[in-house]
């Protein structure tokens, strides 16, 4: 009899081991899913390999969560602040991106180099300047500026958009359980099956597709001129990072800034980026895409994070699989990020309310002068061709919500200097 009782519930453990594995392995694909779109078209915008960039990410998303004790749950993935100054440099240097690994490789190291030392100046120190009046606006600038990307590939196929868009609220507000946490991935699903009754999709490709593919590694290359045109714009996406792991923070309910630490998180994505430079992938960053896949499932184990990161280095390998993901349309994605970008910026709106800002006069020209530059900054150059920024050289100039931040946070520190906010 004891026997027995010993065996049933020896099954039941297997069982449930299993079941709870299936779903980390799903929850881990819609993370995949949620990242890739962004993370090849950054390789395909610049002229690296995009298997090269799937590898990088998982690795350097492996290296990050080394680097935090594997605390924080953030998958990183190609950072699009860097297009600019790669196209300059492979245009500078007759097409040889090895030029732009070299600059990048640098920069990552600048990256290590700001861990040490705010290591050694304190966080409370860092803590002091960013307080909620400055990282909401942040947060919310954050969302709102990746939207009209969002809707730009809606924009392909209204359609298609709407039905991927409704799926994924309609689950996420009526699903329970692990169905209310696949949201995503049911919205991706069905978007898809439309999209390929519709013909919106061309399977040939996956036909024609090898099942795999070494992907096309090569070592960089070191020259002053690449690494001066590449390496300032670190000081344009260090509040870029600081805005992307304190949104992770606020929606998983935790201080990233404290523990691990913001010296390790920048620890991580430095020793990422020079990681991916080092094999001929593009720089890393954290993924606010991810970010909004948390903030929907409600589910942040870092580990499904890392299940991730193994399944993008290993997608770097398969060729099918990586063409099977580049078959989802446009406008499936772009239903989706609408969702997940407009997450981001509610998380914003709550931190602020939730933190109990008092809303002063001080505290509103601040919040108003991070909203208004973080988001303004793009339309007065598109319309008027006036650049609102600070120059770092010919080619880069701190803009949108890294300008909108600095700025925040100097009228914090002039107005709130003698008082409680």
């Amino acid at each position: 009899m004891t026997e027995n009782v010993i065996k049933i519930n020896e099954t039941h453990g297997v069982k449930e081991k299993f079941l709870d594995n299936s779903k980390k392995t799903i929850l881990a694909l819609q993370h995949l899913i949620a990242m890739f779109g962004a993370t090849v078209l950054v390789p395909i915008l610049t002229g690296f390999d995009p298997s090269v960039a799937l590898f990088s990410a998982g690795l350097g998303t492996l290296i990050f969560h080394l680097c935090t004790k594997g605390k924080v749950p953030v998958f990183l993935g190609s950072s699009f602040a860097f297009i600019p100054v790669i196209l300059t440099v492979k245009e500078t240097y007759n097409g040889d991106l090895a030029y732009a690994q070299g600059g990048i490789m640098v920069a990552g190291l600048v990256y290590v180099v700001l861990s040490f030392l705010i290591k050694r100046i304190g966080v409370e120190k860092i803590k002091k300047y960013l307080p909620p009046q400055v990282i909401g606006p942040m947060i919310i600038v954050i969302g709102m500026n990746l939207i009209p990307v969002a809707f730009q590939n809606t924009s392909e196929n209204f359609l298609i958009a709407g039905i991927t868009l409704g799926t994924a609220l309609l689950v996420n507000f009526r699903g329970k359980g692990i169905f209310k946490q696949l949201s995503i991935l049911i919205g991706v699903t069905v978007g898809y099956i439309i999209s390929l009754k519709m013909g919106y999709i061309d399977m040939n490709l996956m036909k024609e597709a090898p099942t795999l593919a070494i992907p096309a590694f090569s070592l960089p290359k070191f020259d002053i001129g690449a690494i001066t045109i590449i390496v300032p714009v670190v000081l344009a996406v260090f509040m870029e990072h600081l805005g992307d792991i304190t949104t992770n923070g606020q929606v998983v309910g935790k201080n990233f800034i404290e523990d691990p630490g913001l010296n390790r998180t920048l620890l991580g994505d430095g020793l990422a980026t020079m990681a991916a430079a080092l094999i001929g992938g593009p720089a890393n960053t954290t993924y606010g895409e991810n970010t909004g896949v948390l903030a929907i499932t409600k589910n942040y184990d870092p580990s499904i994070l890392r299940l991730a990161a193994v399944f993008a280095m290993i997608l770097g390998f398969v060729s099918k699989i990586g063409v099977f993901l580049n078959t989802i349309p446009t406008p499936v994605m772009g239903g989706i990020s609408l969702m997940l970008f407009s997450m981001i910026s509610l998380i914003g709106v709550k931190t602020i309310k939730t933190s109990n800002v008092k809303f002063n006069i001080k505290n509103i020209l601040i919040m108003g002068s991070i909203l208004v530059l973080g988001l303004g900054s793009g339309i007065i150059e598109s319309k008027f061709g006036i650049t609102v920024g600070i120059p770092i050289n010919e080619t880069v100039k701190i803009t949108g919500l890294s300008f909108a931040a600095i700025v925040g946070i100097i009228l914090n520190i002039i107005l709130n200097s003698k008082g409680k906010n």
